[in-house]
């Protein structure tokens, strides 16, 4: 796509490996996905949704970015487990789990999701984006979550 774009302008291919070198990391975008460590599960109570927080630190060309992520961990048992993001599938905005109501609840439209990340109420399209199965490992009793991110 650079070739094209330089040899329209009139620009020899001579220039060009400078030109890639300096463009080029601002427009990758490139995938990154990591086993991220939520906490020992024995902390974790069966039945009650408990966030854990974290921070990953990308680079994208010469820019670092941090991200926050919120996750909801739902231990159904010792060998069964949930975790869910906190973010509304509406507008992205954070939901908190709502002991009293046994719900998640956004703030921003009031959408409502069952303690398994359903949708109860309000306008979110579909349920909170879970992690469970081949997402979710357990390895010398911590609880690990793959996250995939870009």
């Amino acid at each position: 796509m650079i070739k094209v774009l330089y040899s329209l302008l009139g620009h020899s291919s001579a220039e060009l490996p400078a030109i890639d070198y300096l463009i080029d990391p601002a427009i990758k975008t490139p995938k990154t996905d990591a086993w991220i460590p939520l906490g020992k599960l024995e902390k974790f109570e069966i039945g009650k949704p408990a966030l854990v927080t974290f921070t990953r630190s990308k680079v994208n060309g010469w820019e670092k970015t941090a991200n926050s992520y919120g996750m909801f961990v739902l231990k159904r048992s010792d060998t069964d487990v949930l975790v869910l993001s906190n973010i509304c599938t509406h507008l992205s905005c954070r939901v908190s789990w709502k002991e009293d109501r046994q719900e998640y609840v956004c703030p921003c439209h009031d959408a409502q999701f069952g303690i398994n990340g359903e949708v109860l109420a309000g306008p979110p399209p579909r349920p909170l984006d879970s992690f469970s199965g081949d997402l979710v490992k357990v390895e010398d009793g911590t609880l690990f979550i793959h996250l995939l991110e870009g």
